[in-house]
């Protein structure tokens, strides 16, 4: 299926021109010039006078960080959408390598000044200057990571090198995995869509062959290609973290998200065994649902017989996205439909387009906050969800960067995923309302089996992720005994692949046969940013326990939760959650979360199967 086959999407591309219009653009090359010489600007009129000059001094990085996030955000959603051409894929690495250049040569002494500021210093300003004062959070929180620190020569030496790192196994793996064909039923395939086959088709020996040649495809060069990028991204963080002197694989990931060890530790505890437990509940259902005793791992996602799989326009799911956010929040109605009328959205399937779906969010000179989103949207229910999904990122950006500016407007990566679930979540309500209103009971637990499969793919499968990953970096579960990485081959990947999943599904028989998927963290990119996928399972649960809360707060719900978004950065997680007295540190939180939303869901899947007699 190509993009035109999609009705809607091929004229939805996004416009960059208020980045740029070509990577040959002259104002391109003018704000290259422009940021180096406020750089070296920076380093004569501070370095060494931050005691004195603070304020001045974190307005001018700010305006260098905005300037540095227009010109790289440009390149990098350039080439996000033109994985194979050479021209941009030269210019993005000829701009990173000097943007490196220049941050490690002029701009490196900042936070490692900061950080040797006294407290009386950073006290007299916060009472005497509005910049530090604002800037108080983000100033705290550089300050966290002291300890782990290096001299300033080497931290310039790191960031120099920084485009020749890991990292650079990563860009090469996203251009590789575009690069993938799989011959399907005498068809040609890109991954998105012979992926998109195992949620939309109704039959299940198609899905099965998808499977198959999906793991296939995933096998041979590719995986032994993904293997050594795995390897080479643990031993270097491996390596550094040792010399920066951080407890475990865990500590810097979880410091940056403002998430205690021990909050991390209860959510993948309470995951493994209440959303395991729950797993097999589910499945079981589904199989009877299915007409099957025991399911294939490429019936996990399949659609249930009496779906609607019928393909939705874009302009249609443009409609529910919007009209569901209307029913919330104008606020958030407003800046969505903004993002389709300013054209911040680049929607189909292409060869050469990056898979999956993301959001990028960024403040550029002069304070204007700009959100773009990459879908590749192919038309079933699943594909509006992660619309609604992206366009929350895309409020949260919009919001908090209005009111945090360039320093502290991105949340960490375990809040990130607040506004994009909760676009999911009101979406859904949306949808549910409305089936229930019509009666059609058939599509309401469609309906509802679909929201249950997507919140097991964003909390149980990804707490799975995240436990491979553990192990991947020589954890063994704990915080107290850690080995290091070691270089596996596939063989042994495909082992712990399959060793972490069973933990969470069942034993070979018990629910799954687990034939034909034993290559599939090969794809998984996530993990090239070390224990990034626990992130999305803590906001998935967050937000539902959030979500929970709009009956008991009332018209009070809408501007705390806006608030919430507006913080950014500012705020750890117990302080986002006291107005809505909540408290992620404690087990409760946790285990009442995936019982509030895995467990109500599936009970209401239950009764409604009961009623219609499958069960």
């Amino acid at each position: 299926m190509r993009a035109s086959t999609i009705e809607g999407t091929s004229e939805v591309r996004w416009d960059l021109s208020i980045l740029y219009s070509d990577i040959e653009d002259p104002r391109l090359n003018s704000d290259l010039s422009d940021l180096a010489a406020m750089a070296k600007r920076f380093h004569l009129n501070y370095k060494g006078k931050l005691a004195e000059l603070l304020g001045p001094a974190i307005r001018d990085y700010s305006e260098i960080e905005m300037l540095q996030s227009k010109i790289a955000s440009y390149l990098g959603l350039r080439e996000s959408t033109d994985l194979t051409n050479a021209a941009i894929k030269a210019k993005h690495a000829e701009v990173q390598r000097e943007l490196s250049a220049l941050q490690g040569e002029h701009l490196t002494f900042f936070e490692l000044e900061l950080v040797q500021l006294g407290n009386d210093v950073l006290e007299a300003g916060y009472a005497s200057d509005p910049i530090v004062a604002k800037h108080r959070p983000w100033i705290e929180h550089v300050r966290l990571f002291k300890p782990h620190f290096l001299t300033e020569e080497v931290e310039s030496a790191l960031v120099k090198r920084s485009p020749f790192d890991s990292g650079a196994w990563s860009e090469f793996f996203d251009e590789a995995e575009s690069d993938l064909e799989f011959g399907f039923r005498g068809v040609t395939k890109n991954l998105t869509e012979l992926v998109h086959l195992l949620t939309e088709s109704k039959d299940a020996d198609e899905r099965a062959e998808a499977m198959k040649y999906l793991n296939k495809g995933l096998s041979g060069p590719f995986a032994k290609y993904a293997a050594q990028t795995l390897y080479m991204v643990a031993g270097l963080k491996a390596v550094e973290d040792k010399e920066r002197g951080y407890a475990h694989p865990m500590d810097a990931r979880n410091k940056s998200n403002r998430i205690p060890d021990s909050v991390v530790d209860v959510l993948h505890s309470s995951v493994t065994s209440l959303g395991g437990s729950l797993a097999r509940r589910y499945y079981k259902l589904k199989a009877r649902h299915l007409g099957l005793s025991v399911l294939r791992w490429s019936d996990r996602n399949a659609p249930m017989p009496f779906a609607d799989t019928t393909v939705i326009p874009f302009q249609e799911a443009k409609d529910i996205a919007t009209t569901s956010y209307e029913s919330f929040s104008p606020t958030l109605a407003t800046i969505v439909k903004s993002f389709f009328t300013e054209r911040r959205i680049d929607a189909p399937v292409a060869k050469e387009k990056r898979s999956g779906a993301f959001n990028s969010s960024h403040v550029l000179p002069g304070g204007k906050a700009v959100s773009y989103t990459l879908l590749n949207y192919l038309g079933s229910n699943s594909d509006v969800m992660t619309l609604a999904h992206e366009l929350g990122h895309g409020v949260h950006g919009i919001l908090a960067g209005e009111a945090q500016g360039p320093l502290m407007f991105h949340a960490p990566i375990a809040y990130c995923e607040t506004a994009s679930v909760f676009g999911e979540m009101t979406t859904f309500t949306f949808l549910r309302d409305r089936l229930m209103r019509s009666g059609d009971k058939n599509s309401l637990l469609a309906l509802i089996m679909a929201k249950i499969d997507t919140t097991m793919n964003t909390v149980v499968r990804q707490i799975g992720f995240s436990n491979f990953e553990r192990r991947l970096h020589g954890m063994d579960g704990s915080y107290t005994t850690w080995t290091g990485p070691k270089k596996r081959s596939v063989e042994e990947l495909n082992a712990l692949w399959l060793t972490t999943a069973q933990e969470l599904y069942g034993r070979e028989g018990e629910i799954f046969t687990y034939e034909d998927c034993d290559h599939l963290w090969a794809y998984i990119p996530h993990f090239h940013s070390p224990f990034y996928v626990y992130g999305y399972a803590f906001g998935e649960l967050l937000t539902q326990s959030l979500f929970a809360q709009r009956r008991r707060l009332g018209p009070r719900f809408e501007p705390l939760y806006l608030e919430l978004l507006r913080s950014g950065s500012t705020k750890n997680v117990v302080e986002l959650l006291a107005p809505f007295d909540l408290d992620a540190r404690n087990e409760a939180f946790w285990k009442e979360g995936i019982a509030g939303s895995l467990g109500a869901l599936i009970e209401e899947a239950e009764h409604m199967s009961r009623a219609l007699g499958v069960i």
